[in-house]
């Protein structure tokens, strides 16, 4: 199963501890995450299902590349990082 850890910004606003999910996409591990935790959705996801602009997902250190379907592929032991994405100088 993949692991899923969100930054401490995210956790501020409402518990988000790392979880072990299965799934062989993005997607599909993210909605195993909101099935357990609903309101995590709203925060990482926009209306329409996409990554939000300020949200940015990392799969074993490398930022997915389908910002839109989420269908990046993940490993059985894929170590997967949601983080909101900073801006600014």
């Amino acid at each position: 199963m993949a692991r899923v850890h969100f930054t401490p910004n995210l956790r501020r606003h409402l518990e988000a501890p790392s979880v072990e999910v299965p799934g062989a996409t993005v997607s599909r591990v993210l909605d195993q995450v909101f099935a357990a935790n609903p309101a995590l959705r709203s925060y990482v996801l926009d209306d329409q299902g996409r990554l939000r602009t300020h949200v940015v997902v990392y799969v074993d250190g490398g930022a997915v590349s389908d910002r839109i379907g989420l269908g990046d592929p993940v490993a059985e032991r894929s170590e997967i990082h949601v983080m909101q994405a900073l801006s600014g100088g």
